[in-house]
This record gives C-alpha cells, structure tokens and sequence, in this order.
C-alpha cells in the first residue's frame, strides 16, 4: 500500500505514523525523509493493529517501534522475509517471491494507471529517476500487449 522497504518497514515508529492525514514520514536510504501516502484499507488495517494487536506485544525495550515480534521486539528483516514467503506459500504462490515484489508491484500499478514516473521516484524514494524507470519495461510490455490486441494493423 505504500511501496516501503523492507528495512524501511522494520524501522517505523510510531512519531513517523500521521495515519488521520493518511501518510507516514519514512526515513530512507542515506538517512533521506520522504513522505509517502498511505491508503484506506492499509491505514484501517494498521489502526486495528495499533488499537488491538500492538498493546498487547510492547515492550520497555520497544516503545516507539511500530510493528513487534510475538516477543516484543522489533522484527529483523530476515525475520519478516521468512514471514512472507510463509504466507505466500500458504496462500498457494510457489516459485521465486521476495518482499521487494510487493515495492515493484506498488510502483508497476501506479505507472499502469498513469502516475508520473517523478512522483513515483519520490514516493519509491529513488535518488535518481534512472532507478525508478527500471519499472518501466513492465508498462512498456503492457502497451505491446494492448496494440496487438486493439490496433487493426499490428
């Protein structure tokens, strides 16, 4: 929903969280901030979470950190990689499947729905919009596809 990092992820406090205004302040690569919109269905899902499922794990140890191990404790990212794959296994998705899918997912959906490839270099927090355009070739693939099938003469 909000196209992070993994290790962005692992990292999010609670200060970071402006869930009414719909974003969230993250602290990327190189220790840049960037702020990325967070939609409706992840601010609900997070909201319960903060309401339900978080007070009960907190820690003296881990007060501002945002999501928490069953122990209280920060996830490692290794830890939320292996939590993936569980569920996507179990969910039937087999094959080659990385947390980082998810981030390339989140920018493919936005260039297939027109989104301006600056803004998604911001919202990705790419230093360079040559990172960002790697994303392109699936968009690219797509128009291929709709020509073939919709133009007379392909």
């Amino acid at each position: 929903a909000a196209g992070l990092r993994l290790s962005e992820l692992t990292h999010l406090r609670l200060e970071q969280l402006h869930l009414d205004a719909s974003f969230v302040q993250v602290i990327g690569k190189g220790g840049k901030e960037r702020v990325v919109p967070v939609g409706g269905a992840a601010t609900s899902a997070i909201h319960d979470y903060l309401d339900r499922g978080r007070p009960q794990l907190v820690r003296s140890s881990t007060p501002g950190v945002v999501f928490l191990t069953q122990r209280g404790s920060a996830f490692a990212r290794s830890t939320l990689w292996l939590r993936f794959i569980k569920r996507a296994k179990r969910c039937g998705i087999e094959g080659r499947l990385t947390p980082h899918m998810l981030r390339h997912s989140f920018a493919t959906h936005l260039l297939d729905r027109g989104a301006d490839l600056r803004v998604i270099q911001e919202m990705l927090g790419h230093a360079s919009v040559a990172t960002t355009e790697r994303y392109t070739h699936v968009a690219v693939e797509k128009l291929g596809h709709i020509h073939q099938a919709y133009h007379p003469r392909a």
